[in-house]
């Protein structure tokens, strides 16, 4: 049944991780699955997540490595400490819905990958439905896309193009260039949504209650441009992200340089 699903499910999948997502079936367990990899590289060099129905109503989505994936794994140990951060947030965000465990030793705060032996499993139970379009749908969001979003932070995929800056604007540019690649980077915004949930911080709209099958309407926004940091520090989703919605982001934004704060923005809102 689940081979029945694989275009919702990459579609799902590359959306959530801003990467192009290779897919298979896998018939190797009691139960057939997907395997699902990054198509910029080929399988057997890439992270790999099966997922796989078990039992009578719980998924599990099992992250490995190809046989040939060493180069990429010592591309993921360069990674720096904010990419590190980020990939062990969106790893650690899966716990609040489904069981994780690591080979080994390892634990969600410090785990590392060493070298191909490293896997991790999570595991969501008691699914209604579970071959249903939304719960595939939530099942992909709480297992499947956050492993893949940590394994792309640590490889440095960036699904963004941002456009040359204009002469004389360089330093202004490059910080408003950073931020906006910050806030539409997908990881980003799944990681602030798992961990502010999906209602705006400011008039409290909830786009799934009013809309259903149009969550992605909720957008996010960087709370302070980094082009106001006195001096550099760590990027965190946890507390340089909210979600709006489209009107109070753009009421954000319509004080220049910087954008009203959320504060000031519900004390308007609510007068």
């Amino acid at each position: 049944m689940l081979a029945a699903k694989q275009s919702f499910i990459l579609r799902e999948v590359e959306e959530g991780t801003g990467a192009a997502i290779g897919l298979e079936e896998d018939r190797s367990g009691m139960q057939a699955g997907l395997r699902l990899w990054f198509a910029d590289l080929p399988r057997t060099h890439s992270p790999i997540v099966t997922l796989r129905p078990v039992g009578l109503n719980r998924f599990r989505a099992m992250l490995t490595f190809g046989n040939f994936a060493s180069d990429t794994i010592g591309q993921m140990n360069r990674a720096d400490a904010e990419e590190v951060q980020l990939a062990r947030a969106l790893v650690a965000s899966i716990a609040d819905s489904a069981v994780v465990r690591f080979a080994g030793d390892q634990s969600l705060d410090t785990w590392r990958i060493h070298d191909g032996s490293f896997s991790l499993t999570a595991e969501k139970r008691n699914i209604v439905e579970r071959f249903e379009d939304d719960a595939l749908a939530t099942t992909c969001r709480e297992l499947v896309i956050p492993i893949l979003a940590a394994m792309a932070e640590l490889y440095g995929y960036d699904p963004i193009e941002e456009a040359a800056s204009p002469a004389g604007e360089i330093e202004g540019a490059l910080s408003i260039s950073v931020v906006r690649r910050r806030e539409r980077n997908p990881r980003n915004r799944l990681l602030a949504l798992r961990i502010h949930g999906e209602r705006c911080k400011v008039c409290e709209f909830d786009p799934a209650r009013q809309y259903p099958g149009l969550r992605s309407i909720i957008e996010v926004h960087h709370i302070q441009p980094l082009s106001s940091l006195g001096e550099p520090r760590a990027y965190d989703p946890s507390v340089d992200l909210i979600p709006l919605c489209p009107n109070c982001h753009r009421a954000a934004h319509t004080k220049r340089p910087l954008p009203w704060s959320p504060d000031e923005l519900r004390a308007m809102c609510h007068d």
